[in-house]
């Protein structure tokens, strides 16, 4: 027989003295090892329940109710160095700030065991084991065909200062987004909640049910292009997939997003991925405090794109 390692079941009951605490903070401190923020992510996931419903992170407990909590077996630990070549916008001895190619994942997951951005971290910078196991130093993610930048923890001070920004909100991630249609309102916000797809789970969605997370992108205007419009999109918050699932959402889906209904315009315009770029990244740096901002410029394959739809708009400068 196979050595299968099985997931991890846990029933709870919550005391009657129980009545108000938060569910991920109740699940927390009642399960060992289980960070709080690792807890809201079995949340997300489904994989915690009260009384046998789904419900948020933040709901609260009245007492009495019985939580059952699976936890998935632990991912392979082991990361090896791969010398990829990495273009490093900026470095010190606290981070570094890359500017990821499409096509690059950020770090090992089903399907991608290695050539990733974290495979190429470790070799370059062989100190980095940061944040334990096949993540090191990885603050925040972009998705593999989106391009542009990321900061990245060299040791676990800068790790905890960046993480807790990211949670606070604080940093600054300005994304350059062409989507299909033209916009009445040239800035706003689109304020929807984003949970995993009921049936397909590769996919997120926007959704009203318990499982849901708020989500809120900020969008302006940047040029007019026929049929097709260039965004700055600001994340307020960082869902999974959050630009080009409420771009979907205000039937404005992302130019060349083959998951989330643009893809029939990739081969107009030779496009071969989203057109989708972390344009502008800002924050204070962890060890003094310093703003920090870099701005990365469109790829090449996404300037070539811009200037096809240009031309196609009849407005070609």
């Amino acid at each position: 027989m196979d050595n299968v390692t099985e997931p991890d079941s846990f029933e709870l009951f919550v005391p009657p003295d129980g009545s108000g605490e938060r569910l991920d903070r109740f699940v927390a401190r009642s399960v060992a090892d289980l960070s709080r923020s690792y807890v809201q992510q079995l949340i997300d996931e489904g994989r915690v329940v009260v009384n046998g419903r789904m419900v948020r992170a933040s709901h609260s407990l009245r007492g009495g109710e019985r939580v059952m909590v699976t936890v998935p077996p632990p991912q392979p630990t082991s990361l090896e160095p791969e010398a990829i070549p990495l273009c490093i916008v900026y470095e010190d001895a606290d981070i570094v700030v890359v500017d990821k190619p499409a096509g690059m994942v950020v770090h090992p997951a089903p399907g991608h065991p290695g050539g990733t951005l974290a495979n190429a971290l470790l070799s370059r910078y062989p100190e980095m084991q940061v944040n334990g196991g096949i993540r090191p130093g990885i603050v925040h993610r972009i998705d593999q065909d989106t391009s542009g930048l990321l900061v990245v923890a060299r040791h676990d001070r800068a790790m905890q200062a960046l993480t807790e920004q990211q949670r606070a909100r604080q940093m600054l991630k300005i994304y350059l987004v062409v989507v299909a249609g033209r916009f009445k309102q040239h800035e706003g916000v689109i304020d929807a909640p984003i949970g995993r797809h009921p049936s397909d789970r590769l996919r997120m969605t926007v959704t009203h049910r318990p499982t849901g997370r708020d989500a809120r992108t900020h969008y302006r205007v940047r040029e007019e292009l026929g049929d097709y419009t260039l965004l700055e999109a600001q994340l307020e918050t960082g869902r999974t997939h959050q630009i080009r699932v409420h771009m979907l959402h205000t039937n404005h889906p992302v130019l060349g997003d083959q998951t989330y209904g643009g893809r029939r315009s990739r081969s107009s315009f030779g496009l071969n991925r989203q057109f989708l770029h972390a344009h502008r990244l800002g924050f204070c740096h962890p060890r003094d405090g310093t703003w920090r901002e870099f701005v990365s410029p469109l790829t090449d394959d996404l300037e070539a794109t811009l200037t096809k739809l240009r031309v196609a708009a009849g407005s070609h400068r």
